[in-house]
C-alpha cells in the first residue's frame, strides 16, 4: 500500500486509523482480525470504484491461493460489524459477478490528526485500615465496582486497568513509582476505608505516577444507605480530574448498575467477594449471597448475572454436574438481561450460558461481542469470545479477542492459561508453551497453567515433561477430573496400561458416589486405544450435557477417532457449530 494513502477515514460512526491498524466505532476500538482489516482498509482506500475478488484476494493473501469462501467470510464479518442488515448496503455494495465496491461517503483526515492517546488510569486495592475482617468484603467489592463505572466513562479517552490485574498489588510494599511503571499507568487511584461508630470513612486520593504529585483527594462518610452513590460521585470527580467530559447519557448508564437498595448491594458486595476466591465452598457461599441480593430487589441485574456466572463454574471447574444447574444457570443469566440489556456482565452471563450448556456458539458469540460494544475495557467478555472461536475454529479472530484481553489484563495468570489453550486448539504450540510457562510464573500453584504446559509436553512427544506438569495439575486442583484423565492417557500413549487403568478405576469407583465427567473416563479408554468404550462414554457425555464436549472440535488427542462416521454423528448431534476453514 503506498505511502502516500492517508492515514485516516472516517464514515458513518466509524473511523481507520491505517497506520495503528484500527477501527474505531465513536472512538472505541472494534476487534478485528489482519485480514478483514485489510479487506475494509482496502475497500475503503478504494471508494466508489468497484474492486475484483481476485484483486481483494491477491492484497489480502499475496502469494497464497485460497479459496473465494474465505474472502466471502471476510465480508460477511465486515457487514456485521459494521451493522448491515441482510440486503441493506450501507457500506459495502456487492457487484455481482465482479465484487465488491465500498459506497459510503468518507472522509480522509490529514496525517498527524491522531486521536488523543487514551489516559492509563489504574485503581489499586482498597485498603482496609479498620482493622476489621468484616470490613474486607467492602475493600473489594469498592475496588472492583470503581474500577467497572470508570471503564464505562470514556473508553475511547481513559483506559482502566483490570480489577485482576490490580489485585496482586493489595498489601505490596512497592512504590507508587514502581507500580505505575509495571502498569504502565499515567494515574492511580489510591483509596482507604475506615469504620467508625457504624459509619465508614472512604478516603481517595489521584496520583500522577511517574513524579507521585497528588492531583486530587476526597473524603466521603458514608453510611451503609448512602454507599450506593459513592461509586458515581468518585467517578465523576475523577473524570473531572483527569479533564474528561463526563456526559449525562454516560452517567444514568452508571446509575443503572447498582441497585438502590442498600442491604441488597451489601448482599452482592458480599457475593464478589467469595465468588473470586473460586472454591466449591465460597461459590455456595456466593450463591447463597446473591441470592438474598435478587430476593430484595428483583431486577438486579449484576447480582442475577453473579448469580449465573456460580452456577455456570461448578461444572468446569469443580466437577459439578451439569444437569443440576444448567437451568439455574440459564434462568439467572435471563433475569440478568431482562433487568438490564445494556449490562456488560449481563450479557457475558448469558454468553457464557449458551456456550458451555447450551451449545449455541453463535448466539454466544453475538452475546460476547454485544458485552464488548457496551463495555470495550470488560476482560471477560473477550476471553470468552476467544474461547468460543477458538472451538469453533475462527482462529485469527479467537487470537485477537486474547491479545487484547491480555492487554486489558497482563498479569493475570487464568489469562495466560488460556491463551495457551486457545493457541492450542490453534496448533500454535510454541505459543502454547510459552503461554503456559507465563501463567506458572504469575501464579507458581495455579493448576490450569500446569495443565496447560503438560497438554502441550503430551502432543509434542515430551512425555516425562508432561507427566511432571500433571503431577503438580492435579495436586494444586485437589483432583481435577481434567488433570487426572490427562494423566492416565499419558501412562496409556505410554504403554504403562497398568497406570493407566489404576487411575480409570479410581475415577469409576468415585463416580458411584458423585459425578465424573464421562468425558475424563472416555479420554483414557481412547488413549488404551478402546474405542467402543470411549464411544460409549462420549455418549453418555451427551446425556448428561457433559461441558467437556466442547473440546472434541479442537483437540488433537481425539484425531484416533475421527475418521470414525461416529464421531462426526456425536459432533452434529451436539450441534457444534464448526467453520470450514
Amino acid at each position: 500500500m503506498s505511502g502516500s494513502n492517508p492515514q485516516f477515514y472516517e464514515f458513518g460512526e466509524f473511523r481507520i486509523e491505517a497506520a495503528k491498524r484500527l477501527l474505531l466505532r465513536n472512538g472505541a476500538a472494534v476487534a478485528l482480525t489482519p485480514r478483514v482489516f485489510d479487506t475494509l482498509l482496502h475497500l475503503v482506500r478504494s471508494r466508489g470504484k468497484v474492486v475484483d475478488k481476485d484483486e481483494l484476494m491477491q492484497v489480502i493473501w499475496p502469494d497464497t491461493v485460497v479459496e473465494e469462501n474465505n474472502l466471502n467470510q471476510n465480508i460477511s464479518t465486515l457487514r456485521r460489524v459494521l451493522g448491515e442488515s441482510r440486503g441493506e448496503n450501507r457500506y459495502i455494495a456487492t457487484i455481482p459477478g465482479r465484487g465488491y465496491a465500498f459506497i459510503a461517503t468518507v472522509d480522509r483526515a490529514a496525517e498527524g490528526a491522531e486521536s488523543p492517546k487514551p489516559v492509563i488510569l489504574a485503581v489499586l486495592p482498597f485498603e482496609n485500615l479498620s482493622g476489621e475482617p468484616e470490613h474486607e468484603y467492602i475493600a473489594d467489592g469498592l475496588t472492583e465496582e470503581v474500577i467497572a463505572a470508570l471503564g464505562q466513562i470514556e473508553p475511547e479517552r481513559l483506559s482502566v486497568i483490570g480489577r485482576t490485574s490490580v489485585r496482586i498489588y493489595k498489601g505490596t510494599s512497592k512504590t507508587l513509582a514502581e507500580i505505575g511503571r509495571e502498569l504502565d499507568a499515567a494515574y492511580l487511584i489510591e483509596s482507604s476505608i475506615r469504620g467508625e461508630r457504624g459509619r465508614l470513612r472512604i478516603t481517595s486520593k489521584l496520583i500522577r505516577a511517574r513524579d507521585q504529585v497528588q492531583i486530587w483527594s476526597a473524603s466521603y462518610d458514608n453510611e451503609p444507605q448512602s454507599m450506593l452513590t459513592f461509586e458515581r460521585e468518585l467517578s465523576a470527580a475523577i473524570a473531572e480530574q483527569v479533564r474528561l467530559r463526563l456526559s449525562p447519557e454516560r452517567l444514568t448508564q452508571l446509575s443503572r448498575r447498582q441497585t438502590r437498595n442498600a442491604e441488597a448491594y451489601d448482599l452482592y458486595l458480599r457475593g464478589r467477594y467469595f465468588w473470586h476466591r473460586l472454591t466449591l465452598p465460597t461459590t455456595k457461599k456466593a450463591i447463597e449471597y446473591f441470592t438474598r441480593a435478587t430476593e430484595l430487589d428483583p431486577e438486579y441485574a449484576l447480582a442475577w448475572s453473579g448469580l449465573a456466572d456460580s452456577f455456570s463454574a461448578g461444572p468446569i471447574t469443580s466437577d459439578v454436574a451439569p444437569l443440576t444447574t444448567r437451568h439455574r444457570a440459564r434462568e439467572a443469566a435471563a433475569r440478568a438481561v431482562k433487568a438490564e440489556p445494556g449490562l456488560a456482565e449481563a450479557q457475558t452471563s448469558l454468553g457464557f450460558v449458551e456456550f458451555w450448556f447450551e451449545w449455541n456458539w453463535p448466539a454466544a458469540v453475538a452475546a460476547f461481542r454485544k458485552a464488548i460494544e457496551l463495555d470495550p475495557a470488560y476482560p471477560m467478555a473477550y476471553r470468552m469470545l476467544g474461547i468460543a472461536l477458538s472451538h469453533m475454529r475462527e482462529r485469527e479472530e479467537a487470537d485477537e479477542a486474547m491479545r487484547r484481553l491480555r492487554e486489558l489484563e497482563p498479569t493475570v495468570a487464568v489469562n495466560q492459561a488460556l491463551s495457551a489453550q486457545v493457541a492450542f486448539a490453534g496448533r500454535n504450540y510454541e505459543a502454547a508453551v510459552q503461554f503456559a510457562k507465563q501463567a506458572i510464573v504469575v501464579d507458581p500453584e495455579f493448576w490450569i497453567g500446569h495443565f496447560q504446559l503438560g497438554q502441550v509436553y503430551e502432543h509434542l512427544g515430551k512425555n516425562e515433561l508432561a507427566l511432571e506438569s500433571m503431577n503438580d495439575a492435579g495436586r494444586f486442583s485437589g483432583g481435577n477430573s481434567k488433570a487426572l484423565s490427562l494423566r492416565a492417557y499419558i501412562f496409556a500413549k505410554l504403554e504403562r496400561k497398568a497406570e493407566a487403568l489404576e487411575v480409570l478405576q479410581a475415577l469409576e469407583v468415585i463416580s458411584r458416589e458423585r459425578y465424573v465427567p464421562p468425558y475424563a473416563l472416555a479420554l483414557i479408554h481412547a488413549g488404551l486405544g478402546e474405542g467402543e468404550k470411549a464411544f460409549e462414554r462420549l455418549g453418555e457425555g451427551l446425556e448428561m450435557r457433559d461441558v467437556h464436549l466442547v473440546f472434541l472440535t479442537v483437540d488433537p488427542k481425539w484425531n484416533a477417532l475421527r475418521a470414525d462416521p461416529r464421531f462426526a454423528d456425536l459432533q452434529r448431534r451436539c450441534g457444534f457449530a464448526i467453520s470450514a476453514t
